[in-house]
């Protein structure tokens, strides 16, 4: 998996994701910082990446459109970013396994 992280997630979170999927990066990275959701979107899919948001935008897109791209929806309310990281640390094989299996747009990521 290459995961896209969206703008409103730390860039930071990609220090977490490399070790365990080496093409991930977050969209400042990716030159997207500052661009609408629908061009993160084409981007994400002309480029095989994985969105992981917390944007609901992306979900409803992924609910209409289904995917690719595929959509992690991070559901942990207002949590600092090591929180997050650690759920994505925990739960690596349950994404892995999402992106694997590929018929599901939508992965709710909850701790």
């Amino acid at each position: 998996m290459k995961a896209l992280i969206d703008q409103n997630l730390s860039f930071r979170l990609v220090d977490v994701l490399v070790p365990r999927f080496p093409a991930s990066c977050h969209v400042r990275d990716a030159g997207l910082a500052g661009e609408d959701d629908e061009r993160i979107w084409r981007f994400a899919k002309d480029e095989g990446f994985t969105i992981i948001t917390k944007d609901n935008d992306f979900l409803a897109r992924a609910l209409v459109r289904g995917h690719p791209p595929q959509v992690i929806q991070v559901c942990l309310g207002n949590v600092s970013t090591r929180q997050i990281a650690e759920v994505l640390q925990a739960r690596a094989d349950d994404i892995e396994q999402f992106t694997i299996e590929n018929m599901e747009s939508v992965f709710m990521l909850r701790g």
